[in-house]
């Protein structure tokens, strides 16, 4: 029990700080909560539509022309399978196309035109294209690509998917509505079961494609084009403008300006394009820095117009969640840092006020994610205890990746574009053989993993505080914290350890 002096301590800095710092953690909260409880919405709207049957239209009488893009930058570990793939998809001679964009700076470029070469001499119509510059990254290749391709609809995917040889034959059906612009595939993984942190993404990633791009499709809401594994309709792509590189999610602009200016969007979720997912910390956190980043980019460029646009107020209001949902991360971290002083300022206060305060964000912020996540591995056909196991795990790496994306998002309010960094790739799938003993590509970004690290002692701190104190309401979210920026600073630092003990590829 803490001493008289301290309590006495306790209580005068809680009456000179308390009101401040109560108002400060009682605003991040309800913010958090607010994103948080979105989960409801998109579980009460997958729940009515989980049982229907995915839509699957008679083939067309006469097939479009189709073309396929790769855009590439320095992928020599994944290049070769990216292109083997493309070349096998199975589709009407004469009407596929199979463009290789590469951007790349080291041998990749080499590897890239050998197997084009090879392909070619057995009859695929495949091009290597590369440009003299990177202007524009990655909405640049896709832009001057799409200048000289011959298809009417135009298919992407990134360098490390594998989409099944059926992959067109199931989506450009689809496109018999005229007023279709684009159809997503689910994505899948490749390398799942490699690590907690694979199966963790895996989690996130499902809960993503079956439930919010799902429910979104079926419910006529807005929804977007996740980079890779789609298949657009070229004149979509130009009667919204083209592809822009002012954001950093290029993908996430144009879906959004596609369907301002009346295209339909399709998810198909039978339909699934493995991938690979980063197979370690620093490459996960360069994703993430990207995506959250460019999604605030797109939310200040787009959402004024998209407000002041004639949609219903149900279209208006999932857009802005959508857009602005990464707004989620700043606000935990803000939780995190705030909940010691909380401690103090709340001690002897009523019991209504310090269980809104300590156990509110657990109850109405954390427990709607865990079921949302856990919906979505069921709709992805995961059983029993495993599907806790893996949302724990979700929640954890959800949690740890705060500091991380806080600074992109705030960055992302700025008028610096920033570069757009790529996700190292290594190769790597379940049950295949250990990737290639060769050079892998190091991610761009900060020290790995300091902030985290003190950020888990922090809130190690403030769990030993509250056990102090015998305020057993704030440790579940306290130890959450430890759990979370502990998994992330140390998977980030052994990543980094990991690279400077390998040789460095070249480039990229």
């Amino acid at each position: 029990m803490a001493s008289a002096p301290l309590n006495t301590a306790l209580a005068a800095l809680a009456s000179v700080l308390g009101p401040a710092v109560v108002v400060l953690y009682a605003t991040a909260q309800l913010a958090l909560v607010a994103y948080a409880s979105h989960r409801w919405l998109v579980l009460w709207r997958w729940w009515r539509m989980r049982r229907d049957p995915p839509g699957r239209p008679a083939p067309p009488l006469a097939w479009p022309a189709v073309t396929v893009q790769l855009p590439v930058y320095d992928e020599r570990l994944v290049v070769e399978r990216s292109i083997a793939a493309a070349a096998a998809l199975d589709y009407p001679a004469g009407l596929l196309e199979i463009q290789v964009l590469d951007d790349s700076t080291d041998d990749t470029c080499a590897l890239a035109a050998a197997a084009v070469a090879r392909h070619r001499a057995r009859g695929v119509n495949i091009v290597h294209l590369r440009r003299a510059g990177r202007a524009g990254f990655k909405a640049g290749a896709l832009a001057g690509g799409l200048s000289c391709a011959s298809g009417e609809l135009v298919a992407i995917f990134d360098a490390d998917f594998v989409p099944p040889a059926d992959f067109l034959r199931r989506t450009v059906p689809h496109f018999a509505d005229p007023r279709v612009g684009l159809v997503q595939a689910r994505w899948g993984h490749l390398n799942r079961d490699r690590s907690a942190l694979t199966t963790a993404q895996a989690v996130l990633l499902d809960a993503h494609f079956l439930l919010e791009h799902g429910s979104r499709s079926a419910g006529g809401l807005y929804f977007n084009f996740n980079g890779t594994a789609g298949v657009w309709r070229r004149a979509c792509i130009e009667a919204a403008g083209g592809w822009s590189h002012d954001t950093l999610t290029e993908d996430l602009d144009l879906s959004y300006r596609a369907q301002l200016a009346g295209w339909r969007f399709v998810f198909v979720r039978d339909v699934v394009a493995p991938a690979e997912l980063p197979g370690d910390m620093e490459a996960l956190r360069s994703q993430q820095r990207r995506w959250a980043k460019g999604s605030i980019q797109t939310a200040r460029k787009l959402l004024p117009n998209l407000l002041a646009s004639p949609l219903p107020p149900r279209v208006k209001l999932e857009a802005v969640l959508h857009l602005t949902a990464n707004a989620a991360y700043p606000l935990l971290l803000a939780l995190a840092l705030l909940l010691l002083p909380v401690l103090v300022v709340t001690t002897g206060a009523s019991p209504p006020v310090t269980w809104a305060l300590q156990a509110g964000t657990v109850l109405l912020g954390v427990l709607p994610v865990g079921l949302f996540l856990a919906a979505g591995q069921a709709a992805s056909g995961g059983r029993g205890a495993r599907i806790a196991w893996d949302v724990a795990a979700a929640l954890v790496l959800g949690v740890g990746l705060s500091v991380n994306n806080a600074r992109a998002v705030l960055e992302g309010l700025g008028p610096r574009l920033g570069e757009w960094e790529r996700t190292p790739k290594s190769g790597e799938r379940d049950g295949g053989p250990a990737p290639a003993a060769r050079a892998r590509y190091t991610p761009a970004g900060a020290a790995a993993g300091w902030g985290e690290l003190a950020l888990a002692l922090y809130s190690a701190v403030l769990a030993a505080f509250a056990l102090g104190m015998r305020d057993y309401r704030a440790l579940p979210f306290a130890l959450l914290l430890v759990a979370g920026f502990g998994a992330v600073g140390a998977g980030s630092l052994r990543a980094r350890l990991a690279a400077r003990a390998r040789p460095a590829a070249t480039g990229g």
